[in-house]
């Protein structure tokens, strides 16, 4: 069985989920080198797959990403793709399902874990849901349909139900976060939903968290939804305060970043002591928050693991719908994702792809046959190298196949790369890559964190053997790496530690400014026109340095 999940409006994308299997996620900016455009997941769709692929799909899923559940066709625009799907469906006897946001954002939350239970929390700045929950395939009407910000489930086994859910209209913390980024510190990336937010959060960590955090905390618990007379009131107070200095917009950042903790503390605690879940499963686009994920482990010391899925903003509503419809509706079993799949859903390049490229570039770059020790060495010779090799990541982190490596070990190689690569401020902090079992050699906390969603401290005795991946505070955000996740990855890192008893490599997004590279092609552009060193592309053993200028 198949069935294709498809996000529309912004986040757009598509997903195909096969027997439960997801084999294939992509979004649309991956593509046309635009973050976060707007566009029809849908048509996406068609366009991408060959018709070999189209012809097997037994149902579609609508990811609702906010509006009414019955406003797909106003949202999306296009008749051609509708009455593509339309025809499909006719033919194979399938059927298409619109599934609520939060619903979306718990089954991928959930399904994509290999938990048999746990407590289910989403966490976003609105989507619309039904009132009743229940019967999914009818449209919503505006007397059926309901805003929220926060819900609450209990998963086990194929089963999601809602236990709580808190309207917009009473609390959001992802709208409010959009309107300061952009009003306050000026910052976007082109679009309301903008990926600016992980800038304050490194600012954040540099600024005096209980200066203004009093302010913030009450524009959230009393604001609602999102441009409230109190969001407002703050963009006006606190601008003129963040553009005196660069610590004054610390402090402001630190501020609305404490009062996000204090009110997703207060919001989770009396579910997580009513219910004391071994296993928390947690999407939506404010889980993205790091920092606030991490800090759960301290507040909550009786919950085990908390996993955060490897899409957990809008863009995953096309794989939680997809899963909804096949565990919830359908009544299908349980499959193992560690076992089964990977957060790899982009496109694998074989290597006729990647030589075309190289071949274009023959009269500017050198091309050498390496392995994976020599390119160890360069790494421990200081060298940046950007790796290019099998699917792309789900999501946007990159995790080891469209990254950026580099030697933990050096002072000087954060700002290096910020500076001559991904030309970012200053204080903007590079993720760890680490071992999964020396986790508490260097780490407090013993957790799973493999797509880079979780920050921790370090350990105090050893951060300093790795300055280049410590962020201000003490902490980073780690990726966890084991073979079974990637077992390229793993190897290599395991390489670089019998050489420099450090299990870690540095790891940032292999881009400038845009969205992580997706082809062969991106890679090689990107490559051109920056100071990377080299470019690594790991599954043909190449490696790729420009020709020195005579």
């Amino acid at each position: 069985m198949i069935i294709a999940g498809f996000q529309s409006g912004h986040d757009v994308g598509y997903c195909l989920l096969k027997d439960g299997v997801p084999i294939i996620h992509e979004e649309l900016e991956r593509f046309i080198r635009e973050k976060e455009p707007l566009g029809d997941g849908l048509e996406m769709l068609f366009e991408r797959l060959p018709q070999t692929e189209v012809d097997r799909i037994n149902h579609f899923s609508y990811g609702n990403p906010g509006g009414m559940l019955g406003k797909y066709a106003d949202r999306c625009g296009k008749k051609e793709p509708r009455d593509k799907m339309n025809k499909l469906l006719q033919q194979n006897g399938g059927s298409f399902y619109v599934i609520g946001h939060h619903q979306s954002h718990a089954a991928n939350a959930f399904f994509s874990s290999n938990y048999d239970e746990a407590l289910i929390i989403t966490i976003d700045g609105s989507g619309t849901d039904k009132t009743d929950w229940k019967n999914i395939t009818d449209e919503a009407s505006p007397e059926n349909s309901f805003s929220t910000a926060f819900t609450f489930w209990s998963g086990k086994g194929i089963d999601i139900e809602p236990i709580e859910r808190i309207p917009m209209s009473k609390l959001t913390i992802g709208s409010p976060w959009r309107i300061y980024t952009r009003e306050i510190f000026g910052l976007s990336s082109g679009h309301p939903h903008g990926l600016a937010a992980g800038t304050v959060m490194a600012m954040a960590s540099v600024g005096d968290p209980e200066k203004y955090c009093q302010d913030f905390y009450d524009s959230f618990m009393k604001g609602g939804g999102g441009p409230s007379h109190y969001t407002m009131m703050n963009c006006e107070k606190y601008k003129p305060i963040a553009e005196k200095s660069e610590q004054d917009a610390f402090d402001v950042a630190a501020g609305i970043q404490r009062a996000t903790e204090m009110v997703g503390r207060e919001i989770m605690t009396p579910y997580i002591e009513k219910y004391n879940p071994k296993h928390i499963c947690m999407s939506g686009g404010v889980v993205l928050n790091s920092v606030m994920v991490g800090k759960m482990y301290d507040w909550f010391p009786n919950v085990e693991q908390i996993y955060v899925c490897p899409v957990p903003y809008d863009g995953g509503l096309a794989i939680g719908s997809a899963q909804y419809i096949y565990h919830q509706v359908l009544r299908n079993p349980r499959v193992e994702w560690s076992d089964n799949c990977t957060p790899y859903l982009g496109c694998n390049y074989d290597s006729s792809d990647i030589y075309s490229e190289l071949d274009k570039w023959g009269d500017k770059v050198v091309v050498e046959d390496v392995d994976d020790d020599k390119v160890v060495d360069l790494l421990i010779e200081q060298n940046i190298i950007s790796v290019f090799g099998g699917g792309s990541e789900s999501g946007r982190r990159a995790l080891g196949n469209r990254s950026i490596l580099a030697d933990p070990r050096s002072p000087d190689m954060k700002d290096l790369i910020n500076e001559k690569v991904k030309h970012r401020q200053w204080f903007r902090p590079f993720a760890p890559s680490i071992l999964r079992e020396s986790v508490t050699d260097w780490f407090y906390k013993d957790v799973d964190s493999p797509y880079m969603t979780t920050v921790l401290k370090w350990r105090d005795e050893v951060k300093d053997k790795v300055p280049a991946v410590v962020h201000l505070d003490g902490t980073a955000r780690l990726q966890t790496v084991t073979e079974n996740d990637n077992s390229w990855y793993y190897n290599f890192i395991k390489k670089f530690s019998k050489k420099t008893d450090v299990p870690i490599v540095l790891n940032t997004s292999f881009n400038d400014r845009e969205p992580i590279v997706e082809t062969p092609e991106h890679a090689i552009n990107c490559f051109m026109g920056t100071n990377i060193d080299y470019l690594y592309f790991n599954t043909i053993g190449k490696l790729v340095r420009k020709k020195r200028k005579i």
